[in-house]
């Protein structure tokens, strides 16, 4: 079957869980100096590394997507697990913002971070699946060693919570930063195809 249902119903959820974060951004109730805006700041600093998280899975997503085919059931399912992995962002990044980087609300932040890292492996394993292994999204992703990586680096932090929040936020951002440049290993292999 055809990928198109598939990018249009992932870039609609992906929009929808951006609309809720900034939703849950709450204005100060008779606040008109920027210094009432103070106590927001981790709530800001929340929806903003959530912001490029989930730009990030939909950039690589697309990505990926483009280098896809066709897909059947297992991709269709290993995807909606992505989705709900991502759908939970908003509730973390309100939790964690709400409460200054407490040390299970950014815990659980990671533990979904990681879960959406897994599925979003799984998901490629699984495309790779449909179109076989010398398939240009497996050639593409090798090893995956980015991946891999972050899955430890989110393990590590998801410990470090419990010990000093600024250690975990630290590996957040790394993750991000290590991500922020779409996966170029999918565009080098797509460009020297043609």
């Amino acid at each position: 079957m055809g990928k198109g249902r598939l990018e249009a119903f992932s870039d609609g959820v992906i929009a929808i869980i951006i609309t809720i974060m900034v939703l849950e951004m709450k204005v100060p109730a008779h606040a008109d100096h920027f210094g009432d805006l103070m106590p927001l700041i981790p709530v800001f600093l929340s929806y903003v590394l959530s912001f490029v998280y989930v730009g990030i899975y939909w950039n690589n997503h697309h990505h990926m997507l483009h280098a896809t085919k066709h897909v059947n059931g297992a991709v269709l399912w290993t995807n909606l697990l992505l989705l709900f992995w991502l759908s939970l962002i908003p509730f973390v990044t309100g939790w964690m913002g709400e409460n200054h980087f407490a040390a299970a609300p950014t815990a659980l932040y990671g533990m979904v971070l990681l879960c959406a890292a897994i599925s979003y492996a799984v998901l490629q394993r699984a495309i790779v699946a449909c179109h076989g292994k010398d398939s240009e999204l497996a050639r593409a992703v090798g090893r995956d060693l980015k991946g891999r990586i972050s899955v430890v680096l989110y393990i590590i932090a998801i410990g470090a919570a419990f010990w000093d929040h600024r250690i975990s936020w630290a590996l957040y951002v790394l993750v991000a930063i290590v991500w922020f440049v779409p996966d170029r290993r999918i565009e080098k292999t797509l460009h020297a195809q043609t």
